[in-house]
């Protein structure tokens, strides 16, 4: 007879928390906020406030954002789904999806009613003074509902998504099985072998190939206001080895040698996009679309994405494993910079936008300057009374 679902069904011994997990994802939060603030100088136009690149080093942060789309946030799905079994074992299905909608859906409700408003106030404005010119009024209303996304926060979305199928999945999974209560998983279990690994980037390829010829890259989902859905076989697939990870205890059973393995195979797999994207002289053929470049950039950038999360595992496991009281606060406030970051660049955009400087130099004073402040105005926001109840 199988646990109701309902309940936690094992209580697990705890386990300790993987600190250099923590770490990994607070550097990939500093690249979140480095992303954004590349795209403000990019010739890639998508953010709330832009300058339009007059001189040739913005190519450059279109190469940084073309690389770091490949697998930063594939591995902030693969993080999340390696705390996600635990949590649900601990919790049960009730609280837990109860939690998940209060960590997940009232930071989403955040953004889309105070924080958004906030960033789009200039691209409202210019918006509405085209619209008086042209006679015709715009209302705020109006140009919310026809611009709306959820911008950064369409992480949060698909995470709350991909959470609940997950807890279906227990649920219809738990009418022939259940979880063991004799042991909690493995801290180290036996880290999948190199056939296992590359038939998993091939088979990543092979399906993110099929999947570009509907939805190719640069194409976002106007519903669920997706900006990069040619990606989403790589974020469901990743947020599946974190759910399978955590149950065998790969992060800690990774070996050194596959993780200069890693980076060595990500490395060449950077080459080969740059010589891919520079070969195709401003065409679009590798975006997808069923074009043998469309399969080889498939092939590259699952390389790419599976060879650095590969390698950071290892690297933050050796060598930053560990959290003093630095490491900490910035772990504990990564999640509120995920949230309030838009705000901070937005506003340091504006306050720069009179600088003349070629747009590799804004970009890095403006991430200068964007870093710290994000995480102040984060412990600024943590301190309100219940956030940290949320964030």
């Amino acid at each position: 007879m199988t646990q109701p679902t309902d309940r936690p069904t094992a209580s697990p011994t705890t386990r300790p928390r993987l600190l250099y997990v923590d770490n990994l994802r607070t550097a990939l939060t500093v690249l979140v906020v480095l992303h954004h603030a590349a795209i403000t100088y990019s010739n890639i136009p998508h953010w709330y406030y832009v300058e339009t690149g007059t001189d040739p080093s913005g190519v450059l942060l279109d190469v940084l954002l073309l690389l770091d789309q490949a697998f930063f946030m594939g591995a902030f799905f693969l993080i999340s789904g390696l705390f996600v079994p635990g949590s649900h074992d601990r919790k049960g299905t009730r609280r837990f999806l109860g939690e998940r909608l209060l960590r997940l859906g009232i930071p989403l409700l955040a953004w889309l009613l105070l924080l958004r408003p906030l960033v789009t106030v200039g691209a409202y404005t210019a918006e509405r003074d085209a619209a008086v010119q042209r006679g015709a009024e715009l209302p705020y209303w109006q140009y919310y509902l026809h611009s709306f996304t959820p911008g950064p926060m369409w992480f949060v979305e698909v995470l709350l998504v991909f959470s609940a199928l997950y807890v279906l999945w227990r649920h219809l999974a738990g009418k022939e099985r259940r979880v063991s209560e004799a042991a909690p998983a493995p801290v180290t279990g036996r880290a999948p072998g190199a056939v296992a690994i590359v038939g998993f980037t091939v088979g990543l390829a092979l399906v993110t190939y099929l999947w570009r010829i509907v939805i190719p890259m640069g194409v976002p989902l106007p519903v669920l206001g997706l900006p990069t859905p040619a990606y989403l076989p790589q974020y469901a697939a990743l947020f599946a080895v974190g759910l399978i990870a955590a149950r065998r205890g790969w992060p800690e059973g990774l070996s050194r040698p596959t993780g200069r393995i890693g980076f060595a195979a990500a490395a060449v797999a950077a080459v080969g996009i740059l010589l891919l994207a520079v070969g195709s002289s401003g065409g679009t053929e590798f975006l997808g679309h069923g074009t043998w470049q469309s399969l080889v950039m498939a092939v590259l950038d699952s390389t790419l994405a599976v060879g650095i999360i590969l390698g950071l595992l290892v690297l933050f496991r050796e060598r930053l494993g560990h959290q003093g009281r630095h490491r900490r606060f910035l772990s504990t406030h990564a999640y509120t910079v995920y949230l309030v970051h838009p705000v901070v660049l937005v506003a340091l955009g504006y306050a720069l936008s009179g600088v003349q400087a070629p747009a590799v130099a804004k970009f890095a004073l403006l991430a200068v300057l964007a870093v710290p402040l994000c995480w102040a105005m984060a412990f600024a926001v943590r301190a309100l009374p219940g956030a940290r109840k949320v964030l």
